[in-house]
């Protein structure tokens, strides 16, 4: 039986042509990118190069791209580099930090450390189909004689459960406005959605490889040279002083490769993803009382959401492991946990419970699509009672 991946929110298998170009600095090319000798030099360049194709896969300028090891890293730069950064400033009081409800774990975790050392935090609601309340982040940020001035706010581009993409150029208008920072964690949307720093209008944006064909290990936080952050990790002064440690050469170089290949071939990439997931959608609305989660909004091309109410979606995941077929409950980084993003959009706890995603790759095919929603039929049919376990 031939097993399908359809979890490429969660990771993508590592494109062979990264594989390619990373190989050399594995084995030949291994040197320190800090030394000044011949083969420390082969390394600087070669990360040099990936840099300037990382910036221009947003639109940016290399010396705006601070590698890290992934997007978990980048978005704790960014909360941690301006709030820390904040309170090093003489006379500086703790500032509030504005966050949506459906971010991930690698925004939220951080915002919450930094509201237990005193930058009030504040979760900002999302409709029905995980958009943004543009009305309370009004309200949140120009609430300044009550609450205080707002310092940093997160939201994300593209959700990494339901898919749906934020607005965030309207968001940044009203950041701006309110003389406050704006951080967009881009991981999910990265290789996937067209990507221009000044179009998005965002501050800081965090970005990932491997969600893109590229390897694990390698992401960015790529920042307004008007932005002064404080480091995480202190040392050798590699990444602008931002980030010290012997850089992950082979990585780099991979994230490199894969944001050329990103760029070179998104308008083919999205309109691939979007009619596989046409047909996946058009599939599923044949399945008796399931239900499409954040259907009308605007999403990524590959993802879909869908519950079966009564059904738990841990137990239905591993039911379509074992038919060959590889999806998720939500995000990998909680897996078996209840959705804090189904809980914020306000859906029914049997619809929660129940909900799985399905995020479609480069390496899926139409058979695989049809496949699997015949999969999920059998599942649904043969349910044997409304807790489903």
């Amino acid at each position: 039986m031939a097993y399908v991946y359809l979890d490429h929110n969660a990771t993508t298998p590592l494109d062979p042509r990264v594989r390619e170009a990373m190989l050399p600095f594995l084995d030949q090319s291994f040197g320190n990118a800090s030394s000044l000798h011949r083969a420390g030099r082969l390394a600087r360049n070669a990360i040099d190069g990936a840099r300037a194709e990382v910036a221009a896969l947003c639109g940016a300028e290399p010396g705006q791209v601070v590698f890290t090891s992934g997007g978990t890293e980048a978005d704790n730069l960014a909360l941690h580099g301006v709030m820390d950064g904040v309170m090093g400033e003489a006379g500086a009081a703790p500032g509030r930090i504005l966050v949506s409800a459906v971010e991930h774990s690698a925004v939220l975790e951080p915002a919450r450390r930094l509201a237990r050392r005193g930058h009030p935090l504040e979760l900002l609601p999302v409709d029905g189909e995980c958009r943004l309340d543009l009305a309370a982040l009004d309200a949140a940020l120009f609430a300044v004689q009550s609450r205080g001035p707002v310092r940093l706010v997160s939201v994300m581009l593209a959700n990494n459960e339901t898919g749906v993409v934020q607005d965030i150029p309207r968001v940044a208008e009203r950041v701006r406005a309110a003389g406050a920072l704006l951080h967009v964690d881009a991981v999910q949307a990265t290789g996937k959605l067209p990507l221009d720093l000044a179009a998005l209008g965002c501050h800081l944006l965090s970005l990932s490889a491997h969600k893109m064909g590229g390897p694990k290990g390698a992401g960015a936080l790529v920042v307004d040279r008007a932005i002064a952050l404080e480091p995480l990790l202190a040392g050798g002064g590699q990444e602008h002083g931002l980030r010290g440690g012997t850089e992950p050469t082979p990585q780099l170089v991979g994230f490199g490769v894969a944001a050329v290949l990103a760029r070179a071939e998104l308008p083919e990439r999205t309109a691939r993803l979007l009619a596989l997931r046409t047909r996946l959608e058009a599939a599923l609305a044949g399945i008796a009382g399931g239900v499409a989660i954040a259907a009308a909004a605007g999403r990524l091309p590959n993802t879909v959401q869908f519950a079966l109410p009564g059904f738990d979606g841990a137990a239905l995941v591993m039911a379509l492991d074992r038919k060959g077929f590889a999806v998720a409950t939500g995000s990998a980084c909680h897996s078996g946990k209840p959705s804090h993003v189904l809980a914020a959009m306000g859906l029914p706890v049997a619809v929660a419970q129940g909900a799985i995603r399905i995020s479609l790759g480069l390496t899926n095919t139409a058979a695989d699509v049809d496949a699997f929603a015949a999969a999920l039929t059998e599942v649904a049919a043969n349910r044997p009672g409304a807790n489903w376990t």
